[in-house]
């Protein structure tokens, strides 16, 4: 791939570009012009060009990606006409591959979900359906998840709304830490510590489940049990559960 079009430069499209510099590509990047700010900022940082128009990108770009949010998706289709067969990696969640095709039907159309770690080449990177050309243009930006049917694509976009969730978890973690009298730094560096190993050794044990490695640490008479026995009385799974539901809801609602 020579050129990357981005139509809707925002938080996540930002994040994409300079992780797309960061890991190597050297293509053209063009950005649409509307987000002057900080379509400039990527001009100017990451070697980017900001074009007239969205039809300008369009023009010029060997595959375009599509930033913008669901509800004024029906405005640029109206606005730009992509070429036959052009490739649109959209990151605009809840908007189903007939509703895509629908509003580009000219274009060759692939969804996909990042995070902001994106920008750090650390992000979990999922597309559906599999697109060699799009897996390889986006690879560099962490892991790659390439799913077969869009209902997994669908709970994919759940997994997604926990990283943003569990944010707010580390933070009230922190918090009690911090409450108890440890300085923020170190109390944020313990959290976040405990956190990266407990996810580097679930990585590293791929034969046991999520639950199984928990129990291996909580073993009867250590202090981890005691703690798990009080967390195991509270309704926090469940609200964990009726969170996702919410958000299941919502994108299988829009896609009808």
């Amino acid at each position: 791939m020579h050129s990357l079009g981005i139509l809707g430069v925002g938080e996540l499209t930002e994040k994409v570009v300079i992780g797309l510099r960061r890991g190597g590509f050297d293509g053209a990047i063009l950005l649409s012009p509307r987000n002057a700010q900080r379509a400039e900022t990527l001009t100017h940082a990451h070697g980017c060009q900001v074009l007239p128009s969205n039809q300008a990108v369009v023009d010029r770009a060997e595959v375009l990606m599509l930033g913008v949010r669901p509800e004024t998706l029906a405005d640029l289709a109206g606005e730009v006409r992509l070429h036959p067969g052009q490739r649109l990696l959209s990151l605009a969640a809840g908007v189903n591959l007939q509703q895509l095709q629908a509003a580009f039907p000219a274009a060759h159309c692939v969804r996909v979900m990042l995070s902001y770690a994106a920008q750090h080449n650390q992000s979990t990177v999922v597309v559906y359906p599999p697109d060699p050309p799009a897996e390889r243009c986006l690879a560099g930006l962490g892991n790659l998840v390439v799913l077969q049917d869009e209902a997994a694509f669908e709970l994919a976009t759940v997994a997604a709304c926990m990283n943003g969730w569990f944010y707010f978890l580390l933070h009230d973690l922190q918090q009690w830490l911090t409450d108890k009298g440890l300085p923020a730094t170190d109390a944020r560096a313990l959290v976040l510590g405990n956190l990266h190993d407990c996810v580097s050794s679930a990585q590293r044990q791929p034969e046991h489940t999520l639950k199984a490695l928990g129990q291996a640490i909580a073993t009867p008479g250590t202090f981890t049990a005691d703690g798990l026995a009080v967390l195991m009385h509270q309704p926090v799974s469940a609200s964990w559960g009726a969170a996702c539901e919410v958000v299941l809801d919502a994108l299988l609602t829009r896609s009808r």
